[in-house]
């Protein structure tokens, strides 16, 4: 592992402390931050990385993040993906098709030791069985079992299937600049997060700075975003603005599979995690959700638990 931060970079790591979405009232203002954002971090990091799990906040930054890179006239950053081994079948097909429809470099973050046991989401494993970066992280969290259930809504599990995952792609991939889709009203862990945001503590992850473009949206703008100008975008001919109110109200000849959104959303999901883990929240489209009398993610097994803040201090999103 790197043990010291390229002297290469600098960002100013305070910008946007103490702010919230309230501070850039306007789409528009939202949108310009963070193009503000990406281009500074496409001209500092020499190996950046897109996250992106295939739901809106992360494609929002997808989208930024390209549209940025082709004013700049250079390319687009490696796409990683974090495959936990749970989820939707519908994610791992948008993820594929979109992949392909944009020309992606995509590169997948995965534990493999659990590939090479052949245990499943739900089943125990012999800690001894577990190969030495896997018990050594164990060990780092104080875990005393002999065994492990694989599960990635627990904090061991999260730990092992996502962090450690993505630090391992870090470390091979030489990225020095990580694009997240984190936003300040998604929770509260995430409320006090700066648009660049250093982890460079060698002794739990690969140095690198975390890049938070869409910090200063909420949920209804990252809607906004996607109906006036994601879709549009990427779908000739729809038109700006409109909000279907189901699959039906489509344009003609358009289908959901023709849209970059995922169709858990149509399902009633406003968040997406692992497909035990999640749940949707109504049975109407997200977007037409009441956005701000209910809380977000709160079908998500993971935030039940109250585990972000632990999880984060280790490397997670």
């Amino acid at each position: 592992m790197s043990v010291a931060f390229p002297d290469y970079v600098s960002v100013n790591y305070d910008d946007g402390r103490s702010q919230t979405a309230a501070d850039y009232p306007s789409l528009q203002d939202k949108f310009e931050k963070g193009a503000t954002v990406v281009a500074e971090a496409l001209q500092t990091y020499r190996r950046p990385a897109v996250m992106w799990t295939g739901g809106k906040d992360s494609t929002l930054v997808l989208y930024i993040v390209r549209e940025v890179a082709a004013d700049l006239g250079v390319d687009v950053p490696p796409v990683v993906f974090i495959d936990h081994y749970e989820h939707f079948d519908a994610t791992h097909e948008f993820v594929e098709r979109w992949v392909d429809a944009w020309d992606l470099d995509l590169v997948v973050a995965r534990n493999e030791d659990f590939a090479r046991l052949d245990v499943a989401v739900g089943e125990s494993v012999p800690v001894a069985d577990l190969d030495e970066r896997n018990r050594r992280e164990l060990e780092r969290l104080d875990y005393e079992g002999d065994t492990l259930t694989l599960d990635p809504d627990t904090f061991e599990g999260n730990h092992l299937l996502k962090t450690v995952a993505l630090n391992e792609v870090v470390e091979e991939g030489g990225f020095d600049g990580i694009f997240s889709g984190v936003r300040w009203d998604e929770q509260e862990s995430r409320a006090d997060e700066t648009f660049f945001s250093p982890r460079h503590d060698s002794d739990k992850y690969p140095p690198h700075d975390r890049v938070h473009p869409i910090l200063q949206f909420d949920e209804r703008a990252v809607w906004d975003a996607f109906w006036g100008y994601i879709v549009p975008d990427a779908v000739e001919g729809y038109p700006a603005g409109h909000v279907p109110a189901s699959t039906d109200d489509l344009p003609e000849g358009t289908t959901p599979e023709d849209l970059p959104v995922s169709p858990k959303y149509w399902e009633g999901f406003r968040s997406l995690g692992t497909e035990s883990g999640s749940a949707k929240s109504a049975d109407d489209p997200a977007w037409l959700q009441d956005l701000t009398g209910t809380t977000e993610r709160e079908g998500r097994a993971q935030d039940k638990e109250n585990l972000m803040e632990r999880l984060r201090d280790l490397g997670y999103m």
